[in-house]
């Protein structure tokens, strides 16, 4: 399957639908328009009607596990049925209820089933706030278990992976896990084993959960909180936190994810502040045109790539300066140069490379040669390329770079060979590729050895610190917002290529 286009991807075992033929319903008296090929349920939901449901997801095969979705429909003569609004298509004229008395009595009591063995530890469990089961436990039942008889335990915590938790004890057995492994990561890596009242979750026998680099997914998609994360367990309540639309810079997907981090209102006082400033978690932000609901492994691990050690201080040479005065310095050399060559950075957004183009290459015309580069290469360990998301280019950005501007060849040192000003942009660019003779201007968020070693190096803002657009490889134009004010005095790079090519003089930069 190729990896290249976005009706290539696989996105669930659901039938297709023919929006050419629609068909007239309704739901609680409500008149409806369904396609065919349609469930009750799939055109409920596109008519903003929730019907409950623990098993069903949109992007998944459907089982018909939990039985919660329990529709009736109207007859005209005789008895009306009922059957899951999950895997009940549509038909002309169709008349259900979802709010009737006798199917309020079905969900009530499929609720009690559901809950039998289920701990009430909503306390202490990670998925309270974000958890159907207690949503709907309050919504459509209420009341305290029926059963007399001593709850069945089972493990408490089972480590599927290294990344994830299981607590059977909460599972309620509705396989979104195991469907997703199979028909959308193809790991094949879960399985349900045994019976009844004691069935589990468990690895297959022939599978390594942990070599599925789409894993984490099915914490999103459990119903419960039977699946948990490891790095992620008992850091911050959901509501402590918010989550602030973004997209992931990993490769060139450009999934749209949430980047969950403290409400101000619930800052910390008696505790480490940074802790108010850090990613609890990364989940998907569902977009049908790049991602669907889902995200690599590598976009939850992002905090280990954003909150890499920052570079925060201005430095000429190592000698630390203040940011205004090593922005002057760098001003002076790029407008006294003969020939400026930059190395565009791929992390940088939209906005950013119109900034370059316009504010600086343009205003300084021939003197600047531009490339773009590849801030960033797989590492050991990572997975490349695949079938689903993951795209072997590394980079959010490179796409909209190269459109502006040439991608750098690989001899390097040839692409320079002349120029009297190198000016740097972001990652990727070892020192010794640089001319020796050359002035080094480098302007970077994170901190790295040599950055000392440049004429002029500028810190600059990181994407979780300001707002733009990532155009991805098949050019989709994806927004991210800022999560967090920078936290020393850095420079925005839409704002300062203009300074660069235009500052005024300052006495004794050039010498």
């Amino acid at each position: 399957m190729s990896p290249n286009t976005q009706a290539d991807r696989k996105r669930g075992n659901n039938e297709p639908v023919d929006t050419s033929k629609p068909i007239a319903f309704s739901i609680n008296g409500v008149p409806c328009t369904a396609y065919k090929g349609e469930s009750v349920i799939q055109a409920a939901q596109r008519a903003g009607m929730d019907i409950p449901h623990f098993c069903w997801h949109h992007d998944l095969s459907v089982p018909g596990n939990c039985r919660i979705c329990m529709v009736e429909v109207e007859q005209d003569k005789g008895d009306p049925w009922f059957d899951i609004g999950c895997n009940m298509p549509v038909t002309e004229g169709m008349r259900v209820l979802t709010e009737s008395d006798t199917v309020k009595k079905l969900r009530r009591e499929t609720m009690q089933f559901i809950t039998l063995n289920h701990p009430v530890d909503c306390g202490i469990c990670n998925k309270a706030g974000e958890c159907i089961l207690q949503d709907y436990h309050y919504e459509h039942n209420g009341k305290a278990s029926m059963s007399v008889d001593r709850k069945n335990h089972a493990t408490k915590f089972f480590p599927l992976s290294d990344r994830i938790m299981l607590d059977n004890e909460r599972c309620i057995m509705c396989t979104r896990c195991v469907r997703f492994t199979h028909e959308v990561s193809e790991s094949h890596a879960l399985a349900a084993v045994y019976r009844g009242d004691h069935s589990l979750i468990r690895p297959a026998e022939d599978a390594n959960f942990n070599e599925d680099a789409y894993s984490d997914n099915v914490i999103d998609i459990c119903p419960v909180g039977a699946l948990l994360s490891r790095q992620n367990l008992d850091h911050a309540r959901v509501w402590y936190t918010k989550a602030t639309p973004s997209v992931c810079p990993g490769c060139s997907r450009g999934c749209s994810i949430n980047i969950w981090h403290r409400k101000p209102e619930w800052a910390l006082k008696a505790l480490d502040p940074q802790l108010n400033s850090r990613i609890e978690r990364v989940t998907p932000l569902e977009n049908p045109a790049v991602n669907g609901p889902w995200i690599c492994n590598k976009a939850r691990d992002l905090a280990a790539i954003f909150e890499r050690p920052r570079a925060t201080m201005a430095m000429a040479q190592g000698t630390p300066l203040e940011l205004d005065e090593a922005i002057a310095r760098a001003a002076v050399f790029v407008q006294n140069a003969r020939r400026v060559v930059a190395l565009v950075s791929s992390w940088g957004s939209n906005e950013e490379l119109e900034a370059f183009a316009t504010a600086f290459a343009a205003r300084l015309g021939g003197a600047v040669t531009a490339y773009a580069k590849a801030d960033h290469q797989p590492q050991p360990g990572e997975t490349v390329e695949d079938h689903l998301l993951i795209m072997a280019d590394k980079n959010p950005n490179l796409t909209a770079a190269t459109a502006r501007f040439p991608l750098a060849p690989a001899d390097l040192p040839v692409a320079l060979a002349g120029a009297d000003v190198v000016l740097v942009w972001g990652e990727g660019v070892a020192q010794e590729s640089l001319p020796v003779g050359a002035t080094i201007i480098r302007l970077d968020g994170y901190a790295h050895e040599h950055n000392a070693k440049a004429h002029v190096f500028i810190p600059l803002s990181i994407q979780t610190e300001r707002s733009g657009h990532y155009t991805n490889f098949e050019g989709t134009v994806t927004p991210f917002e800022a999560c967090f004010a920078p936290k020393a005095p850095v420079a925005h790079a839409a704002e300062l290529f203009a300074r660069l090519a235009g500052a005024p003089q300052l006495a004794g930069a050039g010498r």
